[in-house]
């Protein structure tokens, strides 16, 4: 059985669901995804876009094109960043989701290597250390 994986914005106006788990995860410190982020660097894991499901609030979903083949969605409502994807070109059939952006709920078994008050374990519960990989300018 495969696990379903939802999401949402902040404000929760838009809400999606992925049909299959995060591939090629990775933290990005590309200028764009710093300043779209707002921070040090920024969290995605890919699917293909099939696997992608707005459950709620597509409506809400704006989009801005960060370079000739980049495009980047988000709400419109609270500015959560929610995907990125490639236009044309090689893996524009995937799309990338913030992984801060998944409904996920941390267990004691899955945050013993990370000791922070605010925890961040939302990447490291979709992967194992093998599939971390950092992109540098991919996106």
């Amino acid at each position: 059985m495969t696990e379903v994986y939802q999401g949402s914005c902040l404000c929760t106006a838009i809400s999606y669901e992925l049909l299959t788990t995060p591939k090629a995860v990775s933290h990005c410190h590309c200028s764009q995804c710093r300043k779209g982020h707002g921070a040090a660097f920024a969290s995605y894991g890919s699917v293909p876009r099939s696997a992608v499901q707005i459950l709620n609030g597509a409506g809400h979903i704006t989009t801005y094109s960060s370079s000739e083949s980049v495009l980047r969605e988000f709400c419109a409502q609270c500015g959560s960043t929610l995907f990125w994807s490639r236009s044309q070109g090689e893996f524009s059939d995937w799309v990338s989701i913030a992984l801060g952006t998944l409904d996920l709920h941390a267990s004691e078994a899955k945050t013993r290597l990370c000791r922070l008050q605010s925890s961040l374990v939302y990447a490291i519960q979709l992967i194992a250390s093998d599939r971390l990989t950092t992109m540098g300018r991919f996106c």
